[in-house]
């Protein structure tokens, strides 16, 4: 039995509350369960210097966690002077999974950024910052195309993630702290709308999980 008492294919409650804040081009609060992402996109019309004179736009991501969004207080990684390696890599997964989509030769020279600012944390936070990014970008790129700045939509494909795990003993989808905490195995799965996958992590944090279990957890990933 699960903690939450929820079927091992059964996600949380997803929410999305879209507009959350009007003075950026594209934004929305993201909540699975408990835990909470704040995405919002800003559209730049300056780009990185290696990026220039090339024809074609970009799309990044900045990930943070709110000092209270787990249980104690955690201090501001900038009052530490520097990002912890976990902060970096979750940024540069959201990144990836957006540039997957995106056609960046009809962007334009423009750049989106998107921060996802974690409200609460309840596990999934990348996962959720990853699905409410894209929703933040999409309305972005059409705030673009109502001032001309795009000719045509630059989306190719939506985009989504969740996490699974074999908790347990038992292969569960979209894991929430006090399972992810626990779990034998946690794995991530980022996919398209066409049903392509953009990037698979997975993980044995107690004992190796099979090619069956891994499988199974695809398939987890996939209905959701």
């Amino acid at each position: 039995m699960r903690p939450s008492k929820r079927a091992p294919d059964q996600m949380r409650n997803v929410t999305i509350e879209r507009n959350i804040a009007p003075q950026a081009e594209g934004s929305c609060m993201i909540s699975f369960g408990n835990t909470k992402v704040l995405c919002i996109a800003s559209v730049e019309t300056s780009l990185p210097p290696w990026r220039r004179g090339q024809g074609l736009g970009w799309v990044t991501a900045e990930y943070g966690m709110l000092p209270r969004a787990t249980d104690r207080r955690t201090r501001r990684e900038a009052t530490a002077g520097k990002q912890t390696g976990r902060t970096q890599e979750i940024q540069r997964l959201i990144g990836r999974s957006l540039r997957a989509v995106v056609d960046m030769a009809a962007m334009g020279e423009n750049q989106i950024v998107i921060d996802c600012d974690v409200i609460q944390a309840d596990g999934g936070t990348r996962t959720a910052s990853i699905t409410g990014a894209y929703v933040a970008l999409a309305d972005a790129l059409k705030w673009m195309q109502a001032r001309d700045l795009v000719k045509s939509n630059p989306l190719r494909d939506s985009i989504a993630a969740i996490s699974c795990g074999i908790y347990r003993g038992t292969p569960v989808l979209d894991l929430d702290y006090p399972e992810d905490s626990e779990a034998d195995t946690d794995a991530n799965f980022v996919m398209t709308g066409s049903g392509k996958y953009v990037e698979i992590q997975g993980t044995a944090e107690q004992a190796p999980f099979s090619k069956s279990e891994l499988l199974e957890l695809m398939g987890l990933a996939e209905k959701a």
